[in-house]
């Protein structure tokens, strides 16, 4: 059935950017970051499209994003789950060759338990907290969860395949905590190197990194938003990336409207004379932001047109003047910009977020249209 509106991925241009990525990260391999659907692009078949453009690897947030991905038929590469909570199925992990993340010592316990209900060792990455704060071990902790690491190791249980970290701040060069997360996380290495594990990756750069900081490769990166299309640092610009996702909706409904005409809830968009309206179906159910009401600027008729009045959940309106649409034309919500819609870095540069924000958010029932 044919949606009013729809999200339609150019897979071509995922693989695009990850090839370019690629190239930029030297002799380091990648790993695509397809986690939350792929940023809102769809996870098997952006997940494929990465490997198409020479992805070596595939991360994910979630456990069920990793089953999803072989399930879907994604086998033969490795996944890791970045994120985990005591209790989760890690035995299904372990039979599906999944790689999971440690950053506390209970995980190794957890997972070591369902390796050897599983009959097979599992694939670990250490994750060390090396100034973000978030999830992985603190320096304080890192010697005791590298000893947990060995001791399972022995038993046979795990092999440890990897140890990582994250930036916190990559996507603004040349703040201090930069250098001091690498530093820190070289030594990290260096610690858990010389008590004997023997990991196949290391690896820390994000989007931002890969595009800014050579020296932070190592032996793996993990692009995420870049791979996209959307550049992490967009004061800096766009490096030739591609934006892989187009958002478009049917006009639903066209009228002429006298002067004075409140516009949507609350009336906040008076008109101030006569003019024409077009209803488009999309509204914060399907991930238009509501608070880009009267702010967003959407393409019609050849034109950009700012959204008037507040964002609906199923619907919101523009103001056309004397121009005209018929129902089912297709307005564009964003897109690449070529043929001078809004980009989805435009959009979040309106509403003071990201452009991660903008493409994730758009909801399921929107459907993704592939080409």
């Amino acid at each position: 059935m044919r949606s009013p509106a729809q999200a339609r991925v150019d897979l071509a241009a995922i693989s695009h950017n990850v090839s370019l990525l690629r190239e930029r990260a030297g002799g380091a391999e990648a790993m695509a970051m397809v986690k939350a659907e792929a940023y809102g692009h769809g996870l098997v078949p952006a997940a494929r499209a990465a490997l198409a453009g020479g992805a070596a690897w595939l991360g994910v947030a979630k456990l069920a994003e990793a089953i999803e991905l072989r399930r879907g038929g994604v086998t033969g590469v490795p996944v890791l789950v970045c994120v985990g909570v005591p209790g989760e199925p890690y035995d299904e992990a372990v039979r599906g060759d999944v790689d999971l993340t440690a950053g506390a010592v209970w995980a190794v316990e957890e997972i070591a338990a369902a390796a050897e209900r599983a009959g097979r060792p599992a694939r670990v990455h250490l994750k060390a907290d090396t100034g973000m704060s978030r999830g992985g071990a603190a320096p304080g902790d890192w010697p005791v969860l590298v000893d947990a690491a060995l001791k399972a190791e022995a038993a046979g249980h795990l092999r440890v395949v990897g140890l990582y970290s994250h930036f916190a701040c990559a996507d603004e060069p040349g703040h201090p905590s930069i250098a001091s997360q690498l530093g820190l996380f070289k030594e990290f290495v260096r610690y858990a190197e010389g008590a004997g594990l023997r990991p196949e990756v290391r690896h820390l750069s994000n989007s931002a990194a890969i595009l800014t900081l050579p020296e932070a490769r190592f032996d793996l990166v993990r692009p995420g938003i870049a791979m996209y299309g959307l550049t992490p640092v967009p004061r800096i610009g766009t490096f030739g990336l591609r934006p892989a996702m187009t958002l478009t909706a049917d006009a639903a409904m066209v009228k002429r409207v006298p002067a004075g005409s409140g516009v949507s809830y609350g009336h906040t968009y008076v008109t101030e004379r006569e003019t024409t309206l077009a209803l488009v179906p999309a509204g914060y159910g399907d991930g238009v932001p509501r608070h880009g009401s009267s702010l967003l600027e959407v393409l019609a008729a050849g034109r950009r047109r700012r959204i008037a009045g507040r964002v609906c959940m199923d619907q919101f309106v523009i103001d056309l003047g004397d121009d005209t649409v018929s129902p089912g034309d297709e307005i564009i919500l964003f897109g690449p910009g070529d043929r001078g819609e809004p980009t989805a870095q435009e959009w979040a540069d309106a509403l003071g977020t990201i452009s991660y924000e903008i493409v994730t958010r758009i909801g399921s029932r929107v459907p993704r249209v592939y080409s």
